[in-house]
């Protein structure tokens, strides 16, 4: 497989030489099409104006004249009536000037080669070299007719000006690409780096820091993605966390069906204790049941998008319904409950919302001494309802706040086992009240009580 950085350079080198053949074409083109017939023009009038001189002045010497003209950067064909020719200057490179050319400069008639010179995709008409790409004029000396045919020499029309500017655009073309190299090193270096963090990731290495500062779109994706290398060992921590939570959440009551099972099977067991272990093997299975409950409820909110069935209900019913299945634990533990209850209707999934309630409402239960208070509010506003529910009971330490929706998190584990909790309630209950559109708000102060405000939109 070749490399991005190989990629790069056969792509650079490529679109440089796709360019200079397209500007070659495009150059030989204009040139066939605009300046091919001035450039004719251009070098008649001089092969014109040489036969005008030597028609007048009639130089002593015509050789001496013809190569002094030819050391002037023109290369010349001359031709007389006996069909004797003589080159001066550097030979042309192809000799191909038709008989019929040179009898039509001999019978009085000027030849436009340069003009007629037939136009060819990849033959640039003003650097070739040919003698049939001349103008040809007549001209008479001492009595004889002469067939003068002339092009400018390239070679020697190539000033040291040329060369520099040729020079300068092959360093150009040399220094574009060594930079463009670099520049591509520069660009897939950070990719490279990326590359390998996400094999890490993909081996389930989730620690490590991208050294990537960048301000352009690759440090935007090299910020996004240690963002989201972050999520993933969070994730992946919690995943294991929650593995072990629930292993353990699993195993203590099995183990205590288990051990009381065994102690059941005494045949020498007195009727009360063989009541009580019963008892706590049926507190234990309920506790399971009510764990799986709460499992199957956590998974079928993280598999659906959209798990909600949403009606408009009325909310002050709903509540007061949930407030009336728990109204035997008040009066077991004693305790007083104050109702504050507008009347709202609000869209949403009841079934769901239900969860909320009874698991605010059994958190308070719960986490409330005998005899305490339970205080719960149901206000509507113009946009959205709030509903509060506080107990007196023993408060939460602000160190714990931020983890209370977390999954099995429990602030004092001894204390859970005591009141059967799960620590999936409050989970649960973020999880709903945010698939509502809604927000979860805790007030706790240690030794005082707490109270958690369910903010809903009406629609």
């Amino acid at each position: 497989m070749r490399s991005l950085y190989g990629k790069f350079l056969s792509f650079t080198t490529g679109i440089m030489m796709t360019s200079a053949v397209i500007a070659f074409l495009v150059v030989n083109t204009y040139y066939h099409q605009q300046l091919k017939g001035q450039n004719d023009a251009k070098n008649m009038n001089i092969a014109l104006a040489m036969a005008d001189y030597i028609e007048t002045e009639e130089p002593a010497d015509l050789e001496s004249y013809l190569r002094t003209q030819a050391a002037l950067g023109y290369k010349l064909f001359i031709v007389n009536d006996n069909r004797d020719a003589h080159m001066y200057g550097v030979p042309f490179r192809k000799e191909n000037l038709r008989i019929a050319s040179v009898d039509q400069v001999l019978d009085g008639q000027l030849y436009h080669g340069m003009r007629d010179l037939k136009t060819e995709t990849f033959m640039t008409g003003f650097f070739s070299d040919e003698l049939a790409n001349t103008v040809g004029v007549p001209f008479t000396y001492n009595g004889k007719t002469y067939a003068l045919f002339m092009r400018p020499d390239i070679k020697m029309l190539f000033t040291e000006v040329h060369f520099l500017l040729g020079g300068m655009v092959v360093v150009m073309a040399i220094v574009s690409l060594l930079s463009m190299l670099i520049v591509a090193k520069k660009l897939i270096e950070p990719i490279t780096k990326l590359t390998a963090a996400a094999k890490r990731v993909g081996e389930e290495k989730f620690t490590g820091t991208l050294d990537i500062n960048r301000r352009d779109e690759i440090g935007q994706l090299a910020q996004s993605f240690q963002r989201m290398t972050e999520k993933l060992g969070e994730n992946d921590r919690m995943r294991k966390e929650f593995i072990s939570d629930v292993s353990h959440d699993f195993q203590s009551p099995l183990l205590n069906i288990k051990g009381y099972a065994n102690l059941l099977m005494d045949s020498e067991l007195p009727e009360q204790e063989r009541k009580n272990y019963a008892k706590v093997i049926q507190s234990e299975t309920e506790r399971l049941s009510s764990l799986t409950k709460q499992l199957l409820l956590l998974t079928s909110l993280d598999q659906l998008e959209s798990p909600l069935k949403p009606i408009n209900f009325r909310l002050d019913e709903q509540l007061k319904e949930v407030i009336r299945k728990q109204r035997w634990l008040l009066e077991e533990k004693q305790m007083s409950l104050v109702m504050e209850l507008d009347e709202v209707s609000i869209t949403g999934d009841p079934s769901f919302l239900e969860k909320v309630w009874e698991n605010l409402l059994s958190n308070a239960l719960k986490y409330t001494e005998m005899g305490g208070e339970i205080d719960i509010r149901l206000s509507g506003g113009i946009d959205d309802v709030k509903i509060a529910v506080r107990d007196n009971g023993a408060g939460i330490a602000t160190e714990h706040l931020s983890r209370l929706f977390d999954r099995f998190y429990r602030v004092d584990h001894s204390r859970t086992h005591e009141v059967e909790g799960t620590g999936l309630g409050l989970s649960i209950v973020d999880q709903v009240v945010k698939l509502h559109g809604g927000r979860v708000e805790i007030a706790s102060v240690e030794g005082e009580g707490t109270t958690f405000t369910v903010i809903l939109p009406k629609l």
